[in-house]
């Protein structure tokens, strides 16, 4: 007998196949399909499935035997895998490196072909192989369908360790939002504390009879005034985007829509000429929570860039097989054309300046928008300056 020699690349191979994580694990129907297959069309016994480790042959599938592995170094596969192409040994009675073999006086193997399981990077993880009790040939035809079917056992290896990545990445990705949520949370809250003693301050200052302020005083406390409110609008707009993931984990409910629709009005503190819905008798089927969020957004901006003598908003619903569809009308100051493709960026404000004359943070109508596909829908804007804006957007049932 002679023992298999080491591949030139053995340290290579050997990472990469632990990079697979196919070793010690347990049987998948998906490769004992794949050497049931092969033994009938070999019209052999015994097919396995191998994984060539540092010192053993482990049978990631076996068909017709029970053992899981085998040393390496009595081993066929051991080598097959220092082949390019199909490795066959039609007596190994005869065959000086496998004469007096372990494996040929204890399961009677006397023919072997195995193909070599060869990634694209070259390096030979195992075999697709199949044994016989007796000496024999397989014919070009089963030769070929040996060979194709090893491409098919590596396309197997390929999917399952890209879905295990994706799922690792997927994974990971989750744990570093909920890591930033919390961060964006707790840095959130230690801000707006110093910042609500900023603003009091300055308010105390400016409205004190006692202190006497220049001109140039009063609206220095004035820039500080705005940037503390531009300030606090950005930490209240990064609160609401990262919490607003959250009212996704609610399940769907049947509701009442014009609950909904009151909950926004007493919300907002509007009076029914400044807020027109119709009346809707309909239970529709929703994350409440979510939804509720999506049009609070939107009725706030509607007001907050209105500059009307009598500003208002039309609340109208929709339905259709597939969808309920929401459109939020105002008579405010409108988005210009060319910047309508924009306003759902983050950060993106267009410039814009509200009712108070602080610009927007650009963070709101994104975060209605990632809100919206959550929910496997999408959002719309019709706009023309100084006639007002609608917002259309549909939520699948």
């Amino acid at each position: 007998m002679i023992a298999p020699d080491f591949p030139k690349n053995e340290r290579e191979r050997l990472a990469q196949l632990n990079q697979y994580k196919l070793l010690d694990t347990l049987p998948e129907s998906d490769f004992d399909n794949i050497t049931s297959l092969v033994a009938t069309i070999c019209e052999v016994p015994i097919s396995l499935i191998t994984l060539l480790d540092s010192d053993r042959n482990f049978l990631k599938s076996h068909h017709g035997i029970d053992i899981q592995e085998s040393p390496r170094n009595i081993s066929f596969c051991g080598h097959a895998i220092l082949q390019d192409d199909i490795f066959i040994v039609e007596d190994a009675r005869k065959d000086i490196r496998f004469k007096d073999n372990p494996l040929v006086d204890g399961v009677n193997a006397i023919f072997y072909a195995g193909v070599p399981l060869i990634t694209k990077e070259g390096f030979a993880l195992g075999t697709l192989c199949v044994y016989d009790h007796v000496p024999r040939k397989l014919t070009e035809t089963q030769q070929k369908a040996l060979i194709t079917i090893s491409k098919q056992v590596l396309n197997l290896f390929d999917l399952r360790l890209n879905n295990r990545l994706l799922a690792e990445s997927k994974q990971e990705l989750l744990d570093r939002n909920n890591e930033l949520g919390k961060f964006a949370s707790h840095v959130s809250h230690d801000l707006k504390s110093p910042l609500a003693n900023i603003m009091s301050l300055t308010t105390f200052l400016k409205e004190d009879e006692a202190n006497i302020f220049s001109s140039e005083s009063i609206e220095y406390i004035s820039f500080i005034e705005e940037s503390a409110e531009s300030l606090k609008n950005y930490i209240d707009g990064i609160l609401i985007h990262y919490k607003a993931s959250e009212l996704l984990n609610a399940d769907k409910e049947y509701v009442q829509l014009n609950s909904v629709f009151e909950d926004i009005q007493r919300i907002h503190s509007l009076s029914h000429d400044q807020f027109k819905v119709g009346t809707y008798n309909d239970n529709i089927f929703i994350i409440k929570a979510a939804v509720t969020q999506i049009l609070i957004n939107l009725v706030d901006n509607a007001f907050k860039y209105n500059n009307k003598h009598k500003p208002e908003v039309i609340l109208n619903f929709s339905e259709n097989k597939t969808d309920y569809i929401f459109t939020v009308t105002d008579n405010g100051n409108g988005i210009a054309k060319e910047q309508q493709d924009q306003v759902f960026k983050l950060f993106n404000n267009n410039n814009q300046v509200d009712v108070k004359g602080n610009k927007g943070t650009g963070i709101g109508l994104f975060t209605v928008k990632n809100l919206v596909k959550k929910l496997g829908g999408t959002i719309k804007l019709e706009s023309e300056i100084d006639k007002g804006s609608t917002f259309t957007f549909n939520v699948a049932k």
